[in-house]
Formats: structure tokens, sequence, C-alpha cells
């Protein structure tokens, strides 16, 4: 059985261009996915981030629903802990009246933000998270107990249910929490070098089936630059390499160009640390790209993949994912793997 390949956007503003185009553009990317057959698209939520444009997920979902015809749009994730629940409960019972059954809701306990964005946000602390998820669906399904302050709070538009929930983790402390609420899990090992399997493992073994998910279904996330060539890919990739080592100093400027990259006068110290960011990335020609998509899938048993490419120039980018989805099907998996 084929696996399902996804898209996760996080609407990267490249030097020489406007956050706003950046934003505008990733319609392109979402209609490609949806013609490409992709399985789904989801946005991230990053803030004050000068080389991301997704700080508003919830409107970019309904720009590229809007826009699209099958693929199901959604949020990897809405930083809960920036957000009263109400009005993530109303943002997306919004989105699932407006696109039914086309709609996702990720959500994850970071911030996602630089330090002083999550200040600004009054973000609430981490440790908060299992009762803000908790309020968050007894809103949604009008259950809170007699005697709570928001008993009467309605949310509106009714009649319609939250979107399928998916708990996003990058150390599996979330797994064993989304398999026992009957959620979907995702694990971002696109930025986090620990292993994906041990975290799946917890969540299915922890797994009790719900309406939405009468299995688990765990998305394994991979940064990936597929280009015509291998040298072409590492070409393309130089950019990722400068800028993950400016966000690791604190510094969230405009996704730079190759030639910017390439130019860049890294010390000893840096190019050890550019090489370790490549061992998170999988760069290479297409079927190299599927045949590393596919190890690791077989090493964690992942369900499905859902794949970020971080490209400086947008008709490269838009190439990445096309010549990806040229390569074949998915990865084979066992057909006795679960799927939502």
């Amino acid at each position: 059985m084929a696996i399902p390949l996804s898209v996760l956007d996080l609407a990267p503003v490249p030097s020489g261009t406007s956050a706003a185009e950046a934003a505008r553009r990733t319609v392109d990317l979402a209609r490609l996915a949806d013609r490409l057959g992709y399985a789904r698209y989801w946005f991230a939520e990053h803030h004050g981030m000068g080389s991301v444009a997704s700080a508003a997920p919830e409107i970019l979902i309904g720009y590229a629903a809007g826009a699209t015809q099958r693929i199901r749009v959604g949020s990897g994730g809405i930083m809960l802990p920036n957000h009263a629940p109400l009005r993530i409960a109303e943002a997306f019972h919004t989105l699932e009246a407006l696109y039914p059954g086309r709609i996702d809701l990720g959500i994850g306990r970071a911030p996602g933000s630089e330090p002083a964005a999550t200040r600004a946000l009054r973000a609430f602390d981490g440790e908060q998270f299992p009762a803000q998820l908790s309020e968050l669906l007894s809103l949604s399904r009008g259950d809170l107990p007699e005697g709570h302050p928001f008993r009467r709070v309605r949310v509106m538009p009714d009649g319609v249910d939250l979107p399928p929930i998916w708990l996003l983790g990058s150390s599996g402390a979330s797994a064993r929490m989304a398999g026992s609420a009957g959620m979907g899990y995702s694990f971002a090992s696109h930025f986090s070098p620990a292993p994906a399997a041990p975290a799946f493992a917890a969540y299915r073994q922890g797994f009790v089936p719900s309406a939405q998910f009468p299995r688990p279904h765990a998305i394994l996330g991979i940064a990936v630059v597929c280009a015509e060539s291998g040298e072409r890919a590492s070409y393309l990739a130089a950019s990722m390499d400068l800028t993950r080592l400016r966000i690791n100093r604190g510094e969230f400027l405009p996704l730079p160009s190759p030639e910017e990259a390439l130019a860049y006068p890294y010390s000893a110290a840096e190019r050890e640390a550019v090489r370790h960011f490549r061992e998170l990335t999988i760069v290479g020609a297409p079927d190299a790209v599927r045949a590393q998509i596919a190890a690791k899938v077989r090493e964690c048993g992942a369900d499905e993949v859902m794949v970020v490419s971080t490209v400086h120039d947008h008709a490269e980018r838009l190439r990445s994912y096309e010549l990806l989805a040229a390569a074949g099907p998915g990865p084979e998996v066992s057909e006795t793997m679960s799927f939502a």
C-alpha cells in the first residue's frame, strides 16, 4: 500500500520579496498539491520571524481551501498556548462550516515564536496545555459542567463539530496524550533530532479509538529539497542551511538565496552545525529522495509523510514538490499498518 504524502507550508519569505507576497503565493503550492494528489496541506504558526509569513494559519487555511477542490487543509499547527480556547473553537467551527470534511486542526504546545513575540501574545504557560485542550473540546461540545464560568458560552457557528484533531510533537511528550484521547499524531522530524519510532510506539500503545480516529494515524514530518540532480538540490538547500544557523543565533531574517548562503563566511564551528542540520534534511534527485523517505517510514512505521521544502526561488520550490510526486507512488508500507 502506498503511503500518503502531504505538505507543510511555513510560507517562507525569500530575500528580495515581501512577506505579503509570500502569503499570497501560498495558494500556488496549495493548488499544485491538490492537482498532484497530496493528501493534506497544513500551515505552521510562527510569530515575529522575518523568514516566515505564516503567523495566522486559520486565515491561510481559508484562503487555500477556497482555492482548492479535494485536498484537506489545516494547521500544523495552532500553538494553543498563544490563544484562548474559545477563539480557536470559533475559528475552526467556522472553517468546518465553510469547507465541511476538508479541514484538520493540528495543535501544538510550543509557542512557535521568538521570545519577545511570545510575551506580546500574552501566551499561556505550556504546562497549562492539557487544561486548554480540555476546555477547547468542552466548549465545542457544549458540555462544560454546571457552575463552570463558561457553561453558557455558545460556540458559533453551531451545528458543526471541530475538525479532526492532531497533536503535534517533537520529542514524544504529546504522543501518549494523543493516543489516549483518540486523536491523530504528527512528529516533527524536520527539525527534531529525536527519533520518531519511540513516540509513534507510545502513541499506538496508548491509543483509544474515537469517532474521528477509529485507528491510530501517525504523520512523519520531513524536510526535503528535491531537484533534477543531487548537485542542484544541494545548491538549493544552502538557503536552508544559513537560515537554520541564523535562527539558532536568534536572527530571524528572510530566507537567503543560495548565492547569499554560499558566499557566507562560515567558521569551522558553523560548518559543523550546518552538517548536523543537513542530517535532518533529505536532499537529492527524485529517486534518491523517495528511497530515503521510504527508509525513514520503515524505521518508524509512519502512516503518512508530510514534506516541508524551504527553497528560495518560488518556482524551484514548486518544482521540488512536483518532482517528488512525479517520482511514483508514495513509499510502500505494510498492508497491516493502520490508516485513519
